[in-house]
Parts: structure tokens; C-alpha cells; sequence
């Protein structure tokens, strides 16, 4: 694996998770902003595709192997949106106060056992844009939907995302913490065992 490559994402909160994953490690990520590229439209119907899509863009524009993650939360009460449409669950440009207004709408009134629902990760890693046998990996992390936000670390739905075991948001858990548990953390172990055994 190259000790660089390109994170085909503009999101600062997740190049900055990226980063702490890989803390320790020969591997430089640097973001698809350092290179003007533009965010390519994600027409796929999944994660995966998703992830491929935006991973083949960047390769091809960085000139550098490409990491691209498509990731979102599933709320079962909601037959698995936001989905894919995660980050723009309020609408084009809508920002993460907006998406979590809107996904407490849906859920007004829903109890607690049916509020359930799981963060999840899809990773592709691509050596150059034709790479005909992309590295996916997938990590999912369960939990369930608290009825307002609380926590002020991380980004997205983190402060309504409740881990039961824990007892606690994602948006409340010190970052180390979160890196060690997250689905993201736990499709990027998996890529790391992949590419370096």
C-alpha cells in the first residue's frame, strides 16, 4: 500500500477521523479539497456503489490511490433510512442540524424498543481508477435513536445515536473511544488487514 493516498471525501469531521484511525501508521491521507476536486454526483442505489463511485473520481483526478467511504445510518422504524440519503436527509446542502431535526420528526411519538438502528460503514480502496478488484470493507455499529440530541464530539447523527451498552451518544464518547468502536472504525480494521496483512 502506498503511504499516500486520497480520501474522496470534503467532509473535515471525517478526514479527521480518517486521520486518528490511522494515527501510528506510514500512511499520509490527504483530502479530495487539497486536489479542487468536486464532489461527484452518488447516483448508486447502495453504499457500495456509492463508495466505488466516488473512490474511481478522486483516483482519477489526485492521480493517487483513493479511499472513499459511504457510510449512513439505518433506522429500522423507518424501513432503513436515511440510508444512503443520509447526509442529505433534509434536503440538498442540508447540514447535520437540519438532518437531525428531520429524522426526530419521523420518529415523534415512536417508543423507545422501536427506535433501533445502526450506523453503517462501507470502505473501498482503489490502486488507480481502472482498478478492476476494488478492497471493500463493511462495519456496522448498532444502537438506537434518543428522543433529542446530547454530546457535542463527532458530527452527523452521533448526539441522537444511543449505544445501550454504553450508556451513553456517540456524540459523548472521547474520540479514541469512538475510533476503537465505530462502524467506520471497524471497516478500516478490517481494510488495514487486507492491504497489510
Amino acid at each position: 500500500m502506498t503511504s499516500r493516498f486520497v480520501l474522496a471525501s470534503g467532509n473535515d469531521g471525517k478526514l479527521e477521523e480518517f486521520r486518528q484511525l490511522l494515527e501510528g501508521r506510514d500512511i499520509h491521507i490527504v483530502s479530495q479539497n487539497q486536489f479542487n476536486i468536486q464532489p461527484v454526483e452518488e447516483t448508486g442505489l447502495s453504499f457500495v456503489e456509492n463508495a466505488i463511485i466516488k473512490a474511481r473520481h478522486a483516483c482519477r483526478y489526485a492521480e493517487l490511490p483513493a479511499l472513499a467511504d459511504d457510510s449512513g445510518l439505518e433506522v429500522d422504524f423507518l424501513n432503513g433510512a436515511p440510508g444512503i440519503y443520509s447526509a442529505r436527509f433534509a434536503g440538498e446542502g442540508a447540514d447535520d442540524t437540519k438532518n437531525n431535526r428531520r429524522l426526530l420528526e419521523l420518529l415523534q411519538g415512536v417508543p423507545a424498543e422501536q427506535r433501533s438502528a445502526r450506523f453503517q460503514c462501507v470502505l473501498v480502496y482503489l490502486r488507480h481508477p481502472q482498478d478492476p478488484t476494488p478492497i471493500i470493507c463493511q462495519g456496522t455499529w448498532e444502537g438506537r435513536i434518543l428522543t433529542e440530541p446530547l454530546g457535542d464530539q463527532g458530527f452527523g447523527y452521533d448526539p441522537l445515536f444511543f449505544i445501550p451498552e454504553l450508556d451513553c451518544t456517540a456524540a459523548e464518547l472521547p474520540a479514541p473511544e469512538k475510533n476503537r468502536l465505530s462502524h467506520r472504525a471497524r471497516a478500516m480494521q478490517e481494510l488495514l488487514q487486507q492491504i497489510l496483512g
